[in-house]
């Protein structure tokens, strides 16, 4: 597998990490054909299937600089399996009036998988999600020591508590080409995720670095489509909302512990705190 994602690629949008050029060869006496891409599911076994993928532009929120690397800091969310049940059964509704939404990270057609219940559980919420803490941004190599060494001071001593995700939500990116279908938290652990953006915050205002959104919506997307399709997304989401009420007393869509902050520069992940097991 490893063999294979070095030949191809492994596909991540995360291409502002490190990326040193093999030093140059002389040209091999025989001509070699390129080979074809592998299929998705030989690349991503989660996938486990021969799923119809359509070709997907990315979009970079920054442009790639040569001894850049791209920082983002973030809360872990993994979904308990009683959860997913309840989010296959939204997003499957979602899907079926709005055909241009995609997995998330995975850029496979969200209406592929809501024919296999088995499949949507697994490829679209068996992965882990981010809370994000700051936006994405490029930082120096000069800089990564100071930032890890900042975020680490002042975010280290954390306590448990509980996350509630409470409220569908539909976000927008700020050069408006993709949109994304969220679950906001907006009560249980809003409090205490304001104060480490706020902690964040410091760290990147210290080394010169873009700063979160003044009015920060704490929350993991799910699936996305390419443009700006907000209005008639959160259209569909406020109907199937509506049709749901009564239905479920649930102060929450779902809930999890929260169980550490990890920061990922370029493709070397650091563990900012982390809750030991049981507290």
């Amino acid at each position: 597998m490893e063999a294979l994602k070095s030949c191809y690629g492994d596909g991540s949008s995360d291409s502002d990490s490190e990326s040193v050029p093999s030093a140059p060869t002389s040209a091999p006496s025989a001509v070699f054909t390129p080979l074809p891409p592998p299929p998705i599911s030989l690349l991503d076994p989660s996938a486990f299937l021969d799923l119809q993928t359509g070709q997907t532009t990315r979009v970079r929120s920054f442009p790639h600089v040569d001894g850049n690397y791209a920082l983002h800091i973030y809360i872990p969310i993994n979904i308990s399996s009683p959860s997913k049940k309840e989010l296959s059964a939204f997003l499957k509704k979602v899907s079926s009036r709005e055909p241009n939404l995609n997995v998330i990270d995975v850029d496979v057609p969200l209406n592929v998988l809501c024919k296999n219940d088995e499949k949507l559980e697994q490829v679209a919420l068996g992965r882990e999600f981010h809370i994000s803490l700051g936006r994405t941004v490029p930082i120096r190599v000069h800089q990564i020591d100071s930032v890890i060494s900042m975020l680490k001071q002042k975010l280290q001593i954390q306590r448990q508590f509980w996350i509630d995700f409470n409220k569908w939500e539909v976000f927008v990116n700020d050069d408006h080409t993709r949109t994304f279908l969220s679950v906001e938290v907006v009560q249980g652990g809003l409090i205490e995720i304001t104060k480490q953006i706020e902690a964040v915050n410091t760290v990147y205002r210290l080394h010169n670095l873009a700063e979160f959104y003044k009015d920060p919506h704490p929350h993991i997307s799910l699936a996305w489509a390419l443009g700006d399709i907000s209005h008639s997304l959160k259209k569909v989401v406020d109907e199937e909302m509506k049709c749901a009420v009564g239905k479920s007393f649930k102060k929450s869509i779902f809930s999890c512990k929260f169980k550490g902050i990890e920061c990922k520069i370029g493709k070397k992940a650091y563990t900012i705190c982390k809750i030991p097991d049981g507290h």
